[in-house]
Protein backbone atom coordinates (compact mmCIF):
# COMPACT_ATOMS: atom_id res chain seq x y z
CA UNK A 1 0.00 0.00 0.00
CA UNK A 2 1.11 3.52 -0.66
CA UNK A 3 0.39 6.92 0.62
CA UNK A 4 -0.92 9.04 -1.98
CA UNK A 5 -1.07 12.81 -2.31
CA UNK A 6 -3.00 13.60 -5.46
CA UNK A 7 -3.04 17.23 -4.77
CA UNK A 8 0.46 17.23 -5.92
CA UNK A 9 -0.10 16.96 -9.41
CA UNK A 10 -2.58 15.42 -11.94
CA UNK A 11 -1.05 11.83 -11.86
CA UNK A 12 -0.90 10.68 -8.15
CA UNK A 13 2.58 10.87 -5.92
CA UNK A 14 2.93 7.43 -4.26
CA UNK A 15 5.35 7.39 -0.97
CA UNK A 16 5.97 4.01 0.45
CA UNK A 17 5.49 3.97 3.70
CA UNK A 18 9.57 3.33 5.08
CA UNK A 19 10.20 6.63 2.61
CA UNK A 20 7.44 8.91 4.36
CA UNK A 21 9.17 7.75 7.83
CA UNK A 22 11.91 9.06 7.05
CA UNK A 23 10.68 12.27 5.42
CA UNK A 24 9.08 12.77 8.61
CA UNK A 25 12.29 12.60 10.32
CA UNK A 26 14.12 14.93 8.13
CA UNK A 27 11.77 17.45 8.68
CA UNK A 28 11.10 16.95 12.38
CA UNK A 29 15.18 17.10 12.33
CA UNK A 30 14.81 20.17 10.43
CA UNK A 31 12.73 21.91 12.11
CA UNK A 32 14.31 21.10 15.11
CA UNK A 33 17.42 22.61 14.77
CA UNK A 34 16.31 25.88 13.17
CA UNK A 35 14.51 26.20 16.72
CA UNK A 36 17.83 25.32 18.58
CA UNK A 37 19.76 27.78 16.32
CA UNK A 38 17.32 30.43 17.31
CA UNK A 39 19.04 33.09 20.15
CA UNK A 40 16.10 32.34 22.64
CA UNK A 41 17.61 29.09 22.80
CA UNK A 42 21.08 29.51 24.09
CA UNK A 43 23.41 30.72 26.64
CA UNK A 44 25.86 31.71 23.66
CA UNK A 45 26.37 31.46 20.14
CA UNK A 46 26.47 28.14 18.36
CA UNK A 47 27.24 27.27 14.77
CA UNK A 48 24.48 25.67 13.06
CA UNK A 49 26.12 22.49 12.73
CA UNK A 50 25.78 22.28 16.78
CA UNK A 51 22.36 22.76 16.33
CA UNK A 52 21.77 19.85 13.13
CA UNK A 53 23.95 17.69 15.21
CA UNK A 54 22.22 17.98 19.11
CA UNK A 55 18.46 17.85 16.97
CA UNK A 56 19.63 14.42 15.31
CA UNK A 57 20.51 13.25 18.28
CA UNK A 58 17.76 14.06 20.21
CA UNK A 59 15.05 13.12 17.45
CA UNK A 60 17.18 9.98 17.07
CA UNK A 61 16.84 9.67 21.11
CA UNK A 62 21.10 8.86 20.77
CA UNK A 63 22.26 11.41 23.32
CA UNK A 64 25.65 12.23 21.96
CA UNK A 65 26.16 15.67 22.27
CA UNK A 66 28.97 18.38 20.97
CA UNK A 67 27.81 21.24 23.74
CA UNK A 68 26.67 20.74 26.87
CA UNK A 69 23.09 20.74 27.11
CA UNK A 70 23.06 22.35 30.42
CA UNK A 71 24.77 24.89 30.37
CA UNK A 72 24.83 25.88 26.48
CA UNK A 73 21.01 26.08 26.28
CA UNK A 74 18.33 28.11 28.40
CA UNK A 75 15.48 26.60 29.51
CA UNK A 76 13.98 26.86 26.11
CA UNK A 77 16.86 24.99 24.68
CA UNK A 78 16.55 22.19 27.13
CA UNK A 79 12.35 22.44 26.21
CA UNK A 80 12.80 22.13 23.02
CA UNK A 81 15.33 19.30 22.96
CA UNK A 82 12.94 17.59 25.63
CA UNK A 83 10.35 17.68 22.79
CA UNK A 84 12.30 16.62 20.06
CA UNK A 85 13.44 13.38 22.74
CA UNK A 86 9.25 12.84 22.73
CA UNK A 87 8.83 13.17 19.62
CA UNK A 88 11.64 10.87 18.78
CA UNK A 89 10.53 8.03 21.46
CA UNK A 90 7.28 8.21 21.08
CA UNK A 91 6.20 9.42 17.62
CA UNK A 92 8.16 6.34 16.00
CA UNK A 93 6.38 4.15 18.33
CA UNK A 94 3.08 5.56 16.87
CA UNK A 95 3.82 5.76 13.24
CA UNK A 96 4.99 2.50 13.51
CA UNK A 97 1.70 1.69 14.99
CA UNK A 98 0.09 3.53 11.73
CA UNK A 99 2.62 2.13 9.13
CA UNK A 100 2.10 -1.19 10.27
CA UNK A 101 -1.62 -1.13 10.30
CA UNK A 102 -1.62 0.32 6.94
CA UNK A 103 0.05 -2.08 5.46
CA UNK A 104 -2.18 -4.90 7.58
CA UNK A 105 0.96 -6.34 9.72
CA UNK A 106 0.15 -7.35 13.54
CA UNK A 107 2.20 -5.10 15.75
CA UNK A 108 3.09 -7.96 18.71
CA UNK A 109 -0.29 -6.93 20.58
CA UNK A 110 -1.58 -11.20 20.52
CA UNK A 111 -5.06 -10.96 21.76
CA UNK A 112 -5.46 -7.82 21.80
CA UNK A 113 -8.84 -6.10 20.17
CA UNK A 114 -6.90 -2.84 18.88
CA UNK A 115 -5.70 -4.57 16.01
CA UNK A 116 -6.53 -8.44 14.43
CA UNK A 117 -4.10 -10.97 13.99
CA UNK A 118 -5.48 -11.37 10.39
CA UNK A 119 -2.85 -10.04 8.07
CA UNK A 120 -4.97 -8.69 5.46
CA UNK A 121 -7.12 -6.82 8.08
CA UNK A 122 -7.13 -3.50 8.83
CA UNK A 123 -9.10 -1.41 11.65
CA UNK A 124 -8.66 2.29 12.05
CA UNK A 125 -10.76 1.70 15.52
CA UNK A 126 -8.36 -0.44 17.21
CA UNK A 127 -5.43 1.57 15.69
CA UNK A 128 -6.26 4.55 18.40
CA UNK A 129 -6.93 2.37 20.93
CA UNK A 130 -3.34 1.35 20.54
CA UNK A 131 -2.33 4.63 19.98
CA UNK A 132 -3.69 5.62 23.09
CA UNK A 133 -2.69 2.77 25.36
CA UNK A 134 0.88 3.67 24.33
CA UNK A 135 0.23 7.28 25.37
CA UNK A 136 -1.17 6.83 28.35
CA UNK A 137 1.70 4.30 29.28
CA UNK A 138 4.24 6.83 28.78
CA UNK A 139 2.53 9.56 29.99
CA UNK A 140 2.24 7.50 33.31
CA UNK A 141 5.59 6.14 33.35
CA UNK A 142 7.27 9.67 32.86
CA UNK A 143 5.09 11.37 35.38
CA UNK A 144 5.78 8.84 38.38
CA UNK A 145 9.58 8.90 37.15
CA UNK A 146 9.36 12.99 37.64
CA UNK A 147 7.61 12.42 41.00
CA UNK A 148 10.24 9.87 42.20
CA UNK A 149 13.37 11.61 40.75
CA UNK A 150 12.58 14.83 43.36
CA UNK A 151 13.78 12.63 45.89
CA UNK A 152 16.66 12.48 44.20
CA UNK A 153 17.72 16.04 42.42
CA UNK A 154 15.53 18.12 44.66
CA UNK A 155 17.66 18.01 48.08
CA UNK A 156 21.01 18.72 46.10
CA UNK A 157 19.53 21.53 43.36
CA UNK A 158 16.68 23.20 45.18
CA UNK A 159 12.81 22.86 44.26
CA UNK A 160 12.60 25.07 41.33
CA UNK A 161 16.12 23.30 39.40
CA UNK A 162 15.03 20.18 40.95
CA UNK A 163 11.43 19.77 40.10
CA UNK A 164 13.36 20.63 35.97
CA UNK A 165 16.01 18.15 36.15
CA UNK A 166 13.50 15.66 37.30
CA UNK A 167 11.02 16.04 34.61
CA UNK A 168 13.81 16.18 31.98
CA UNK A 169 15.85 13.16 32.75
CA UNK A 170 12.90 11.17 33.43
CA UNK A 171 11.51 11.74 29.84
CA UNK A 172 15.26 11.38 28.90
CA UNK A 173 15.42 7.73 30.64
CA UNK A 174 12.06 6.03 29.63
CA UNK A 175 12.55 7.51 25.94
CA UNK A 176 15.97 5.96 26.20
CA UNK A 177 17.86 9.36 25.22
CA UNK A 178 20.50 9.87 27.48
CA UNK A 179 20.77 13.56 27.43
CA UNK A 180 21.68 14.78 30.70
CA UNK A 181 21.95 18.32 32.09
CA UNK A 182 25.12 17.53 34.06
CA UNK A 183 27.87 17.31 31.91
CA UNK A 184 29.52 14.25 33.42
CA UNK A 185 25.95 12.88 33.25
CA UNK A 186 24.80 11.24 36.53
CA UNK A 187 28.15 10.40 37.82
CA UNK A 188 27.49 13.22 40.49
CA UNK A 189 24.92 10.81 41.90
CA UNK A 190 26.77 6.88 41.21
CA UNK A 191 25.91 6.05 44.47
CA UNK A 192 22.31 7.11 45.44
CA UNK A 193 19.98 4.11 45.77
CA UNK A 194 17.18 5.69 44.17
CA UNK A 195 18.87 6.61 40.94
CA UNK A 196 20.17 3.09 40.71
CA UNK A 197 16.54 2.12 40.75
CA UNK A 198 14.48 4.64 38.97
CA UNK A 199 17.05 5.51 35.96
CA UNK A 200 17.32 1.36 35.30
CA UNK A 201 13.39 0.83 35.66
CA UNK A 202 12.32 3.87 33.02
CA UNK A 203 15.16 2.49 30.76
CA UNK A 204 13.60 -1.02 31.17
CA UNK A 205 10.33 -0.21 30.92
CA UNK A 206 10.86 1.81 27.58
CA UNK A 207 13.28 -0.28 26.05
CA UNK A 208 11.75 -3.44 27.03
CA UNK A 209 8.32 -2.83 23.76
CA UNK A 210 4.55 -2.06 24.01
CA UNK A 211 4.14 -5.48 21.94
CA UNK A 212 5.58 -7.02 25.98
CA UNK A 213 3.98 -4.58 28.07
CA UNK A 214 0.47 -5.24 26.64
CA UNK A 215 0.63 -8.69 26.62
CA UNK A 216 2.30 -9.26 29.85
CA UNK A 217 -0.90 -6.85 30.98
CA UNK A 218 -3.70 -9.21 29.63
CA UNK A 219 -2.09 -12.19 30.27
CA UNK A 220 -0.17 -13.36 33.65
CA UNK A 221 -0.11 -16.51 33.15
CA UNK A 222 3.31 -17.48 31.42
CA UNK A 223 1.48 -19.60 28.98
CA UNK A 224 -0.49 -17.40 27.38
CA UNK A 225 2.06 -14.72 26.41
CA UNK A 226 2.91 -14.82 22.84
CA UNK A 227 6.74 -16.05 21.75
CA UNK A 228 7.83 -12.79 21.24
CA UNK A 229 7.06 -11.70 25.02
CA UNK A 230 9.03 -14.82 26.19
CA UNK A 231 12.02 -14.51 24.34
CA UNK A 232 11.97 -10.81 24.74
CA UNK A 233 11.38 -11.42 28.59
CA UNK A 234 13.86 -14.23 28.76
CA UNK A 235 16.60 -12.40 26.27
CA UNK A 236 16.64 -9.13 28.53
CA UNK A 237 17.01 -11.21 31.85
CA UNK A 238 19.98 -12.87 30.58
CA UNK A 239 21.53 -10.08 29.07
CA UNK A 240 20.98 -7.85 32.11
CA UNK A 241 22.53 -10.31 34.43
CA UNK A 242 25.42 -10.61 32.02
CA UNK A 243 25.84 -7.54 31.51
CA UNK A 244 26.44 -6.46 34.94
CA UNK A 245 28.55 -9.47 35.84
CA UNK A 246 30.76 -8.52 33.23
CA UNK A 247 30.87 -5.00 34.09
CA UNK A 248 31.73 -5.66 37.44
CA UNK A 249 34.37 -8.49 37.09
CA UNK A 250 36.39 -6.43 34.62
CA UNK A 251 35.97 -3.40 36.22
CA UNK A 252 36.68 -3.95 39.81
CA UNK A 253 40.16 -3.10 40.47
CA UNK A 254 39.81 -0.04 37.77
CA UNK A 255 41.08 2.77 39.58
CA UNK A 256 39.27 5.32 36.97
CA UNK A 257 36.22 3.65 37.12
CA UNK A 258 34.53 1.21 40.39
CA UNK A 259 37.91 1.03 41.86
CA UNK A 260 37.63 4.53 42.92
CA UNK A 261 34.84 2.70 45.50
CA UNK A 262 35.71 1.98 48.56
CA UNK A 263 32.67 0.08 49.51
CA UNK A 264 31.63 -3.31 47.65
CA UNK A 265 28.28 -2.08 47.70
CA UNK A 266 28.97 0.92 45.63
CA UNK A 267 30.98 -1.08 42.74
CA UNK A 268 27.93 -3.51 42.72
CA UNK A 269 25.16 -0.36 42.34
CA UNK A 270 27.48 1.34 39.53
CA UNK A 271 27.61 -2.10 37.49
CA UNK A 272 23.60 -2.67 37.98
CA UNK A 273 23.59 0.86 36.38
CA UNK A 274 25.91 0.03 33.73
CA UNK A 275 24.77 -3.11 32.82
CA UNK A 276 21.28 -1.34 31.59
CA UNK A 277 22.35 1.83 30.37
CA UNK A 278 24.31 0.50 28.32
CA UNK A 279 22.34 -0.87 25.99
CA UNK A 280 20.58 1.80 24.52
CA UNK A 281 20.40 4.50 27.25
CA UNK A 282 23.97 6.00 27.34
CA UNK A 283 23.69 7.50 30.79
CA UNK A 284 26.70 7.04 32.68
CA UNK A 285 27.85 6.67 36.65
CA UNK A 286 31.31 6.55 35.87
CA UNK A 287 34.08 8.01 32.97
CA UNK A 288 33.35 5.73 29.78
CA UNK A 289 36.45 6.92 28.49
CA UNK A 290 38.67 5.34 31.57
CA UNK A 291 36.89 1.86 30.68
CA UNK A 292 39.35 -1.00 29.84
CA UNK A 293 39.64 -1.83 26.00
CA UNK A 294 38.08 -5.62 26.93
CA UNK A 295 35.30 -3.55 28.62
CA UNK A 296 34.66 -1.28 25.92
CA UNK A 297 34.70 -4.04 23.60
CA UNK A 298 31.88 -6.02 25.42
CA UNK A 299 29.45 -2.41 25.86
CA UNK A 300 30.17 -2.37 21.88
CA UNK A 301 28.46 -5.81 21.44
CA UNK A 302 25.87 -4.71 23.90
CA UNK A 303 24.80 -1.14 21.86
CA UNK A 304 24.76 -3.15 19.01
CA UNK A 305 22.33 -5.87 20.34
CA UNK A 306 20.12 -2.40 22.06
CA UNK A 307 16.82 -3.74 23.39
CA UNK A 308 13.11 -4.67 22.21
CA UNK A 309 10.96 -3.86 19.28
CA UNK A 310 8.16 -1.32 19.09
CA UNK A 311 10.22 0.75 21.56
CA UNK A 312 12.18 3.69 22.57
CA UNK A 313 15.53 1.67 22.05
CA UNK A 314 17.71 1.34 18.99
CA UNK A 315 20.10 -1.56 18.07
CA UNK A 316 19.29 -4.69 15.90
CA UNK A 317 16.80 -5.74 19.04
CA UNK A 318 16.83 -8.74 21.59
CA UNK A 319 14.87 -10.82 19.60
CA UNK A 320 17.02 -10.27 16.26
CA UNK A 321 19.96 -11.23 18.17
CA UNK A 322 18.64 -14.72 20.24
CA UNK A 323 17.43 -15.54 16.94
CA UNK A 324 20.34 -14.87 15.12
CA UNK A 325 22.41 -17.06 17.73
CA UNK A 326 19.54 -20.08 18.08
CA UNK A 327 20.17 -20.41 14.23
CA UNK A 328 23.93 -20.60 14.69
CA UNK A 329 23.51 -23.36 16.96
CA UNK A 330 20.74 -25.25 15.14
CA UNK A 331 23.40 -24.75 11.88
CA UNK A 332 25.95 -26.76 13.99
CA UNK A 333 23.28 -29.26 15.28
CA UNK A 334 22.44 -29.82 11.89
CA UNK A 335 19.11 -29.23 12.77
CA UNK A 336 16.71 -27.47 10.43
CA UNK A 337 14.06 -25.66 11.52
CA UNK A 338 13.86 -23.46 15.12
CA UNK A 339 11.78 -23.40 17.70
CA UNK A 340 11.42 -22.08 21.30
CA UNK A 341 8.69 -22.96 23.57
CA UNK A 342 6.56 -24.65 21.93
CA UNK A 343 6.14 -22.37 18.89
CA UNK A 344 8.42 -22.14 15.03
CA UNK A 345 10.23 -19.73 13.52
CA UNK A 346 9.50 -19.54 10.20
CA UNK A 347 12.21 -19.24 7.54
CA UNK A 348 11.18 -15.91 6.68
CA UNK A 349 12.12 -14.70 10.21
CA UNK A 350 15.76 -15.70 10.04
CA UNK A 351 15.96 -14.37 6.72
CA UNK A 352 15.12 -10.92 8.07
CA UNK A 353 17.48 -11.22 10.95
CA UNK A 354 20.23 -11.79 8.17
CA UNK A 355 19.47 -9.03 6.38
CA UNK A 356 19.08 -6.98 9.30
CA UNK A 357 22.22 -8.16 11.13
CA UNK A 358 24.42 -7.70 7.39
CA UNK A 359 22.84 -4.25 7.19
CA UNK A 360 23.86 -3.59 10.42
CA UNK A 361 27.69 -4.48 9.99
CA UNK A 362 27.57 -2.85 6.52
CA UNK A 363 26.06 0.69 8.52
CA UNK A 364 28.75 0.62 10.85
CA UNK A 365 31.80 -0.78 9.14
CA UNK A 366 31.28 1.78 6.71
CA UNK A 367 31.06 4.32 9.18
CA UNK A 368 33.84 3.50 11.01
CA UNK A 369 35.59 3.64 7.15
CA UNK A 370 34.75 6.86 6.82
CA UNK A 371 35.38 8.59 10.15
CA UNK A 372 38.69 7.13 10.15
CA UNK A 373 39.79 8.94 7.33
CA UNK A 374 40.02 12.50 8.94
CA UNK A 375 40.46 11.54 12.17
CA UNK A 376 43.66 9.02 12.39
CA UNK A 377 44.05 8.47 15.88
CA UNK A 378 42.39 6.42 18.81
CA UNK A 379 40.75 4.18 16.63
CA UNK A 380 39.23 2.37 19.45
CA UNK A 381 36.87 5.83 20.62
CA UNK A 382 36.54 5.88 17.05
CA UNK A 383 34.63 2.58 16.60
CA UNK A 384 32.87 3.32 20.06
CA UNK A 385 31.34 6.66 18.80
CA UNK A 386 30.09 5.26 15.40
CA UNK A 387 28.54 1.99 17.27
CA UNK A 388 27.01 4.00 19.60
CA UNK A 389 25.55 6.22 16.92
CA UNK A 390 23.75 2.95 15.35
CA UNK A 391 22.74 1.59 18.46
CA UNK A 392 21.51 4.83 19.69
CA UNK A 393 23.07 4.67 22.72
CA UNK A 394 25.43 7.95 23.49
CA UNK A 395 27.95 6.61 25.58
CA UNK A 396 31.17 8.26 24.40
CA UNK A 397 35.06 8.17 25.06
CA UNK A 398 35.25 11.94 24.59
CA UNK A 399 35.54 11.78 20.97
CA UNK A 400 32.07 13.59 20.16
CA UNK A 401 33.21 17.02 20.43
CA UNK A 402 36.27 16.63 18.71
CA UNK A 403 34.97 15.48 16.14
CA UNK A 404 35.09 17.60 12.34
CA UNK A 405 32.47 18.40 9.68
CA UNK A 406 33.39 14.86 8.50
CA UNK A 407 32.77 13.28 11.44
CA UNK A 408 30.02 14.76 12.07
CA UNK A 409 28.03 14.21 9.22
CA UNK A 410 29.28 10.44 9.44
CA UNK A 411 27.68 10.12 13.38
CA UNK A 412 24.56 12.27 12.10
CA UNK A 413 23.63 9.84 9.40
CA UNK A 414 24.79 6.60 11.77
CA UNK A 415 21.96 7.97 14.07
CA UNK A 416 19.83 8.34 11.63
CA UNK A 417 20.13 4.99 10.15
CA UNK A 418 20.53 3.20 13.48
CA UNK A 419 16.80 4.85 14.05
CA UNK A 420 14.77 4.82 11.13
CA UNK A 421 16.88 2.29 8.76
CA UNK A 422 16.43 -0.84 10.58
CA UNK A 423 12.44 -0.16 11.05
CA UNK A 424 11.92 1.16 7.46
CA UNK A 425 13.89 -2.32 6.12
CA UNK A 426 11.27 -4.45 8.46
CA UNK A 427 8.47 -3.01 6.43
CA UNK A 428 10.36 -4.03 3.51
CA UNK A 429 11.24 -7.18 4.36
CA UNK A 430 7.24 -7.92 5.93
CA UNK A 431 5.71 -10.51 3.83
CA UNK A 432 3.04 -13.20 4.45
CA UNK A 433 4.70 -16.81 4.41
CA UNK A 434 2.89 -19.68 4.62
CA UNK A 435 3.83 -22.18 7.47
CA UNK A 436 6.53 -24.91 6.49
CA UNK A 437 6.80 -26.90 9.67
CA UNK A 438 5.06 -28.84 11.83
CA UNK A 439 4.93 -26.93 15.15
CA UNK A 440 2.42 -23.93 15.20
CA UNK A 441 3.37 -21.08 13.85
CA UNK A 442 3.85 -17.72 15.48
CA UNK A 443 5.69 -14.47 14.78
CA UNK A 444 8.30 -12.55 16.44
CA UNK A 445 9.24 -9.38 15.80
CA UNK A 446 12.64 -8.11 14.88
CA UNK A 447 14.25 -5.14 14.31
Amino acid sequence: MRVSFPFLSRKQVRIAPPLLLTILYLVLILIGSGALYLPASVTQPITFSDALFTATSAVTVTGLAVVDTGSNFTFVGQALILMLIQLGGLGLMTFAALVLSVLGLPIGLRHHNFLLEDLNQTSLHHLAGLIKTILSVVLTCELVGSILLLTVFVPDLGWKQGAWFSVFHSVSAFNNAGFSLMPDSLTRWATNPMMNLIIPALLLIGGIGFSVISDVSRHRNWRQLSLHSKLMLTGSAALIIWSVAMFAALEWTNPDTLGAFTNPLDKLQVSWFQGFTTRTAGFNTVDIGALHDTTALTVMLLMIIGAGSTSTAGGIKVTTFIVLVMATIAFFRRHNHLHAFGRSIKLEEVMKVLALTMMSIFVIMSGIFVITLSHDGDFLSLVFEVTSAFGTVGLSRGMTGELDTLGRIVIEVTMFIGRVGPLSLGFFLARRTAPRISYPASQIYLG
